[in-house]
């Protein structure tokens, strides 16, 4: 069986571009690793890669062995490794080449667990809040000055991208469990946000998804987990555990929740004493929660709580996260990836005390489906979740590459929604969605534009030119 070798040996991506995999190929390549990668478009992710010295094809092409060979000599085709993600099957033509020719090939998992064995590592799991969680850590951890190396699946304005080197022994991780591959992880310790079925593709049901996650828990030397969600109460064995429950008995306890236009303020106690406030740039229940497993993590460090609270109070999230990226005819433009009923309840419910920081008065909720499998399984509960938006705009579904087995559309759940929300528009085509816009929304309307597929592509073309090239650089 092979190993993944961390000393020297260069890398290969199949599909490099990828938020995750490029987070991966940033830090090897900032530890001096040679690294090389494929994708099918160049973007400001595999640019910044290839600043770094990487040899990005934007192709896809078995020929791109040939040529990495001819630039780099046998000790290529001697010593590569190469890495693959979900998204890239067996019919892929560079992939074909890679078996063809022998070449060792590994999960993205399985270098990301490589790494978490060779750091003393933080991975944070969970059905939702991993990426805001674990940048919050990792922020908080660069401005208590322990110089973490981060992984995450986001872009954090903090470190330029998805990922930093530290030169400390601390990494902090997202760990994914929509493939199963979570189980392949052993940190130092384990955070569990919550555990909830949001891959029905991948998984049959709730207890398949549990067992991943005791085994998980199991492998951690320390797990820290939210109680507040029941699932997560009832089968998971914590260490350490945290809540926004005063009577729940947590370890760790946030009180007098505030939340302001501004962002949001709580009392924080561990173990029944208190430690004092912590404010946060962030809004919702669920990133207080969020900071609360940042906390623990830093009082396990060592940290004092004043010094984790002035940096935790600084940390304003990571892109696609109720992300602000400009006005259009008034309106407010607000990216996030909420993309489960859970997430987009909570997202909508934060937005609506964010109102008046914005000086809007309507919260219009733009939401393009994703994954069949997915809006199939949740039906109904995407048609509750959206009771704090005033007008909700759905469009038709984003594949993700999966067949359309039992027939379900936008309209569907447009329908369906209308039972219990009475102001649902259906707008399936992505193409003509600016010119709609440009007739529907109002000055005061704080638009979210929710989802993981791609419907943030639009909100481009509703900026001005200049405002969009600013948020981008």
């Amino acid at each position: 069986m092979n190993t993944i070798d961390l000393n020297g040996k260069p890398f290969h991506f199949i599909g490099v571009g990828g938020i995750g995999m490029s987070a991966l190929a940033h830090v090897l390549a900032k530890r001096g690793i040679p690294i090389s990668g494929s994708d099918l478009k160049s973007t400001h992710i595999t640019e910044r890669l290839q600043s770094m010295g990487a040899k990005v094809f934007f192709t896809q092409e078995a020929s791109n062995l040939d040529k990495l060979y001819h630039l780099h000599g046998a000790k290529v085709h001697k010593n590569l490794q190469v890495v693959c993600s979900t998204a890239i099957n067996e019919n892929n033509s560079e992939y074909q080449g890679v078996i063809e020719k022998g070449y060792p090939v590994f999960h993205r998992s399985d270098l990301l667990a490589a790494l978490i064995k060779d750091y003393q590592s933080i991975a944070v799991a969970g059905t939702h809040g991993k990426t805001t969680t674990s940048s919050m850590i990792g922020y908080m951890l660069l401005k208590c000055k322990l110089d973490p190396t981060v992984i995450v699946g986001g872009e954090v304005s903090a470190w330029g991208g998805n990922a930093r080197l530290g030169d400390s022994d601390l990494l902090v991780a997202e760990a994914d469990e929509s493939d199963g591959s979570l189980v392949k992880h052993s940190p130092a310790m384990g955070i569990i946000t919550n555990i909830e079925l949001d891959h029905p593709d991948h998984y049959k049901d709730l207890s398949q998804l549990v067992d991943i996650f005791n085994q998980f828990s199991s492998q951690s030397d320390i797990t820290i987990a939210c109680i507040d969600c029941p699932v997560v109460k009832e089968n998971i064995e914590a260490d350490i555990t945290y809540s926004i429950n005063p009577d729940s008995g947590a370890n760790y306890i946030a009180t007098n929740i505030v939340h302001k236009p501004e962002g949001s303020q709580a009392q924080v106690w561990e173990n029944g004493e208190l430690l004092g406030d912590v404010s946060l740039l962030l809004s919702g229940n669920h990133n207080i929660s969020n900071a609360l497993s940042a906390i623990a993590i830093g009082r396990k460090l060592g940290v004092d709580f004043a010094t984790i609270a002035e940096a935790l109070s600084s940390f304003d999230g990571a892109k696609r996260r109720f992300e602000y990226r400009g006005k259009f005819q008034g309106a407010t433009l607000i990216d996030d990836y909420a993309h489960h009923p859970s997430e987009i309840r909570c997202t909508l419910e934060a937005a609506r005390t964010r109102l008046p920081q914005y000086d809007a008065s309507r919260v219009v909720a733009i939401f393009q489906p994703h994954r069949y499998s997915r809006t199939e399984t949740f039906l109904d509960e995407f048609a509750q979740c959206f009771k704090s938006a005033d007008v909700v705009i759905l469009t038709d579904v984003y594949s993700a590459g999966e067949k359309n087995e039992t027939g379900i559309t936008g309209q569907t759940l447009a329908q369906t929604m209308e039972k219990y929300h009475n102001k649902v528009l259906y707008h399936p085509e992505l193409s003509s969605l600016k010119d709609f816009l440009t007739d529907f929304l109002q000055p005061q309307d704080l638009t979210l534009f929710l989802g993981a597929g791609n419907l943030n592509q639009v909100i481009p073309q509703l900026l001005p030119v200049e405002e969009e090239s600013l948020l981008v650089a």
